[in-house]
């Protein structure tokens, strides 16, 4: 079972596990810009961006900073999973590519 098993279910996991942390710190950042997230002391990118609202005519990079580094984490973490995806794909490795 370790032999054969195993060394199949490692890439599904680790894509799922890089899928799963983008939505986790989706749900995270949600929750905080709601207000029932994290509390002030902590940072969080949803409190960043609900705390900027006040201010988003004045000064618009206050929101815009804390909302391209969450949007540049998701689209990395995304990335990341489909690398993993495509890397671990048993069908590219016998093609030769």
């Amino acid at each position: 079972m370790f032999q054969h098993v195993l060394p199949n279910t490692v890439a599904p996991v680790l894509v799922n596990l890089a899928l799963i942390m983008g939505a986790s710190v989706l749900a995270e950042a949600s929750l905080a810009f709601l207000g029932l997230g994290t509390q002030p002391p902590s940072a969080s990118w949803g409190a960043m961006l609900n705390e900027s609202r006040a201010y988003l005519r004045t000064d618009p990079w206050l929101a815009i900073w804390p909302g391209t580094v969450l949007a540049l984490l998701l689209l990395g973490l995304n990335n990341l999973a489909d690398a993993l995806r495509d890397g671990f794909d048993p069908r590219s490795l016998n093609s030769g590519k």
